[in-house]
């Protein structure tokens, strides 16, 4: 069984940060990362592109240089790859991690492949794992997803996607320009106002010229193999279907968390509970760094601004060292 005086739990952008940040501090560390280097970006769609610029998602002063002001994915991929193989970062991958336990003298964690045990623990797992669920009927046919890949599978066919955010905008736009024929079902009265302001006057154009047809205050009620049901302000409409894209945000993995002692608020924010000049949770040794940090307001961190959760933790991991010897 391995030992670490920091265990890191993800390794996406901020997970790295950690590692590099461990590293260079001298301290003993490895990075357990469920899939491939940046596995929520990887899964990303093809032609994301970001709504920050490249310098933004920068991590420990590293130059990220790309064509254009605001990154594409594959640019990212590239950028991060680069530096864990640059910097020979100790990671580990295709390792998800089943369980974190408070031991005596620090923590055991068990992957898929191995054990550990550990001084302290960094989790950095975002939030790109879990859909939120419509809860509706025909949820579970094929043709229902809740992952955006490739617009060239939707051509030609009729798709309805749900959402009204910055993933939902950008995969109606793409399928309708690759021939798909598109509907857009928004709960709310408008366009998700936080979509990219280059993007936003796209999608509200396409709508009024008739391009891409949209039901606003509305809902999806039920999937059917060949069509879907929507429940509008004007009464429930039907309509032909092929494919459903539910895009309708993320979670983060809340029950790992409360597995390992976290805590969470009592209201639908679900915020863990952590000590912002520390970011050490209720637990002990245990810190959260990343979106991870804000529940289910997943709007509210993010790389550029979550950067320096790196910093904060390794600081304090090192001034209790210092004040232990003392």
């Amino acid at each position: 069984m391995e030992h670490f005086r920091v265990v890191i739990i993800g390794g996406g952008p901020i997970g790295i940060a950690c590692g590099l940040e461990a590293q260079k501090k001298g301290l003993s560390y490895v990075i357990l990362e469920k899939g491939p280097i940046v596995n929520s970006l990887f899964n990303y769609p093809q032609n994301m592109q970001f709504f920050s610029s490249s310098e933004k998602l920068e991590i420990d002063e590293i130059p990220f240089i790309s064509t254009e002001a605001k990154p594409k994915r594959n640019e990212a991929l590239e950028y991060y790859r680069r530096i864990v193989t640059s910097n020979k970062l100790n990671i580990r991958l295709f390792e998800k991690v089943k369980k974190v336990e408070k031991v005596e003298n620090g923590f055991s964690i068990v992957s898929e492949k191995n054990n550990y045990t550990a001084d302290k623990v960094i989790v950095s797992t975002g939030f790109y794992d879990l859909p939120n669920k419509l809860n509706i009927p025909g949820e579970d046919l094929p043709k229902i997803a809740h992952y955006y890949n490739d617009p060239h599978f939707y051509a030609n066919q009729k798709l309805a996607v749900v959402g009204a955010s910055n993933s939902a905008i950008d995969a109606a736009l793409e399928c309708y320009r690759k021939g798909a024929e598109v509907t857009l079902i928004i709960r709310g009265h408008e366009v998700g106002p936080r979509v990219k302001y280059w993007v936003r006057p796209d999608i509200i154009n396409r709508i009024e010229e008739g391009s891409i047809k949209v039901y606003y205050n509305s809902k999806l009620k039920e999937v059917r193999q060949s069509g879907i049901i929507i429940d509008t302000p004007e009464g429930t409409v039907s309509l032909e279907n092929d494919f459903v894209l539910a895009l309708t945000g993320y979670m983060p993995n809340f029950e790992f968390l409360t597995n390992m002692g976290v805590k969470l608020s009592d209201d639908e924010k679900k915020l863990p509970q952590y000590n912002p000049e520390t970011m050490e949770t209720n637990v002990a040794g245990i810190y959260l760094a990343g979106v991870i940090c804000g529940g289910m307001e997943t709007h509210k961190w993010f790389i550029e601004n979550s950067r320096i959760h790196a910093k904060i933790i390794i600081s304090s991991i090192l001034e209790e060292k210092e004040i232990s010897k003392v």
